[in-house]
């Protein structure tokens, strides 16, 4: 075949692509519409899915539920960025900040750890931590057997698109995507979990008093 028949056919493709999608049958909703309390129930459910467990609280009662969520799962001794507002730590329980002399080991060995996050995307269930101060570096999200991350209601959008227009900001910044616990499949699909992250993922969701359940343990 020619040279030029070859580079038609390129041409050829890229225009299908083009029209393909501006299509307004193939075009992606770039904003959402749901009201700020179908977003908090999407997303829960999405969570639920992916068998993480959700809780909600008023911010005025965070560092209360935080213990609550911690203490009903027996984990006591907790790693943090060294960042994380003190008025999440609740006296009874054993913190720790994240220090550049902690190993991998050490880090590994504690009950959980406690983060903030970046965003939430409701349509994928999708948490998104940028690693900033209030959510560490990425051995601190990855490590643990298990993950506490409360999530502010003005953090949760609805789509992706959203989610990435939010992210420019910090566009260099690493940027991990968390959808449940850590788990994946072999070759019989078997599911593991905690292979590359922890086993146990829990969500705090801060909401506005008119939006705030009752908290139940799952």
């Amino acid at each position: 075949m020619s040279r030029e028949a070859i580079l038609g056919r390129v041409r050829a493709a890229l225009s299908a692509d083009r029209s393909a999608e501006s299509s307004p049958l193939l075009s992606y909703p770039r904003t959402g519409t749901l009201n700020t309390e179908e977003r908090l129930q999407m997303l829960e459910e999405r969570l639920h899915e992916y068998d993480a467990r959700v809780f909600h609280c008023p911010e005025q009662a965070l560092a209360q539920r935080i213990f609550e969520v911690l203490s009903a799962a027996g984990r006591l001794r907790i790693i943090h960025p060294a960042a994380l507002p003190t008025s999440w730590h609740a006296a009874q329980l054993d913190w720790t900040p994240d220090s550049p002399g902690l190993s991998y080991a050490e880090i590994e060995a504690f009950d959980g750890v406690l983060t903030g996050a970046t965003a939430a995307v409701t349509e994928s269930g999708s948490i998104v931590l940028q690693h900033g101060p209030a959510e560490g570096r990425r051995a601190l999200t990855l490590l643990p057997d298990y993950h506490l991350c409360v999530i502010f209601e003005n953090q949760i959008v609805e789509t992706l698109p959203e989610c990435f227009d939010r992210l420019k900001a910090n566009a260099a910044a690493p940027t991990t995507f968390i959808s449940g616990p850590s788990a994946t499949a072999d070759i019989e699909m078997t599911r593991i979990k905690g292979v590359h992250g922890p086993r146990f993922l829990d969500v705090i969701l801060v909401t506005r008093p008119s939006n705030f359940p009752k908290l139940t343990f799952q």
